[in-house]
């Protein structure tokens, strides 16, 4: 139920209420949602009011899925901005982690459990709702409403030196001008409503590339199998012959698993880059989730049977939480401009909790028909397809600049594609399967800093770009 509410409410008002309270209130108003939901639920009296009370929970997810993930992006400087922003998935398999103790804890309980179970889980947002306004306002917000002062206020909280906060401030609000310039020549709304911006997201072509590379990390996030298991994981131990206690003691070390191996990800994921995680963690993923799918044909008199199953289950855990566990929410909250940073990080949770929703739905039956074997089976061959569609469309936007990034999405779809292809698979087979450390790596985009734009009034300057293709140039 709170997947649903997600999906089809709350991702979508995230977008009106941060424009009208900003980054900080829309993350208090959730963490409000957030402690009362649960304690809601746990003194509920009826079906119908535990599944309303479900619903705020929701509501309360949704905001914080869309809003913390662009706050942290907002407020980070370029070259940690991965290892900050992925302290969202790192702080929430924290979460799935408490959420297996709490069920160890009151297991034995008796009637009251469930109950206890639920309101447990308001403890975690009570920090966030007195910490958050000890937090700085996202500078990028405040100067999206004009309040130059304030951001600029906000930008000595965040920098070394008062010097690294108005370089900062001056290359945000030069963006900004430069956005709102781009929006008058396509002939687009400047300060068009939600719905406006949202059909500009497949209209408009850099956005509608925004678009497609962040609903293919988000679908693939919950098409990967990650889900399967964390929804259902003392159904699937029980199946694999677990007592009632071993099967929770075995989702313990699943939650704990999940939040020890994705702090490696806090340094990796801006040295190596969001892509280069993406591209080692698919395949790995695909032949553990696939072994322990076949460790089910062991029978289940096997001591082995139990064993092999959770074992592959811990590794595949191990190659999911530094790669496609951190990496969605982070690369959907920076690639989008700022004029639809919010109504694109909407879309990307959105998309995510609805194939969220599909799958908590399908998976009951599907075990039925299938068996784990099959089941695990069917996941472990889309984490093959995700590993392609990655390869194929999905930029690289380690250590830029949210407004760099621009530039790196102006680049043709099909350009890109072709480039990994051409030039990108080519130098990988012959650096890594060939032996040959010297090759130089090719590079799609061209970064010139000492570039000046000259207008009548003033010299500013600015970034250009360009394109390798082939031979030429396409300058962007």
């Amino acid at each position: 139920m709170p997947y649903m509410a997600i999906c089809i409410f709350a991702a979508w008002i995230s977008d009106p209420v941060n424009h009208l309270v900003g980054r900080r209130g829309t993350i208090f108003i959730a963490a409000i949602f957030s402690v009362l939901a649960p304690l809601g639920m746990a003194g509920s009296q009826t079906y119908g009011q535990l599944m309303a009370c479900r619903v705020l929970l929701g509501i309360g997810m949704g905001l914080k899925e869309v809003t913390v993930p662009v706050f942290s992006a907002e407020n980070s400087p370029a070259i940690i901005r991965g290892g900050l922003v992925m302290s969202w998935q790192v702080w929430t398999a924290f979460g799935i982690f408490l959420g297996t103790c709490a069920n160890l804890v009151f297991v034995d309980t008796g009637k009251m459990a469930w109950r206890l179970q639920f309101g447990s889980a308001f403890v975690p947002a009570v920090p966030l709702v007195l910490g958050i306004w000890f937090c700085p306002e996202s500078p990028r917000w405040l100067l999206s409403k004009g309040k130059v002062a304030k951001a600029y206020r906000s930008l000595l909280r965040l920098r070394n030196s008062p010097l690294q906060a108005a370089r900062d401030l001056y290359s945000i609000q030069a963006q900004l001008e430069y956005e709102k310039l781009l929006l008058e020549q396509s002939g687009l709304a400047k300060n068009g409503n939600m719905f406006t911006r949202f059909v500009e997201l497949f209209t408009v072509p850099r956005l509608r590339r925004a678009t497609q590379a962040s609903g293919i990390v988000m679908i693939g996030q919950q098409m990967c199998g990650i889900n399967i298991i964390a929804f259902y994981s003392s159904t699937i131990f029980k199946n694999a012959g677990a007592t009632n206690i071993g099967a929770l003691l075995a989702s313990f070390g699943f939650g704990a698993i999940n939040f020890i191996a994705a702090w490696p990800a806090v340094w990796t994921i801006d040295t190596f880059g969001r892509r280069t995680l993406l591209l080692f963690t698919f395949p790995q993923m695909f032949w553990t989730l696939l072994a322990a799918g076949l460790c089910y044909f062991i029978p289940t008199e096997s001591k082995a049977h139990l064993g092999m199953v959770a074992f592959f289950i811990y590794l595949f855990d191990i190659a999911y939480s530094p790669g496609e566990g951190p990496v969605p929410f982070t690369y959907s909250a920076e690639v989008f401009p700022l004029s639809h940073r919010e109504i694109g990080m909407s879309w990307a949770v959105a998309t995510n909790n609805f194939w969220a929703s599909v799958l908590s739905l399908t998976l009951p039956s599907m075990l039925a028909a299938m068996k784990p074997q099959g089941v695990f089976g069917f996941y472990a061959g889309l984490n093959l397809v995700a590993f392609a569609l990655i390869f194929s469309f999905l930029p690289e936007t380690k250590q830029r600049t949210l407004e760099e990034l621009d530039y790196v999405f102006a680049v043709p779809t099909r350009t890109h594609a072709k480039f990994q292809y051409t030039q990108q698979l080519p130098w990988w087979i012959r650096r890594y399967i060939l032996r040959r450390p010297n090759e130089p790596e090719p590079n799609l985009y061209k970064f010139e800093d000492e570039v000046w734009v000259e207008n009548e009034e003033e010299k500013t300057q600015g970034i250009s770009t360009s394109i390798d293709v082939g031979h030429d140039k396409e300058i962007v």
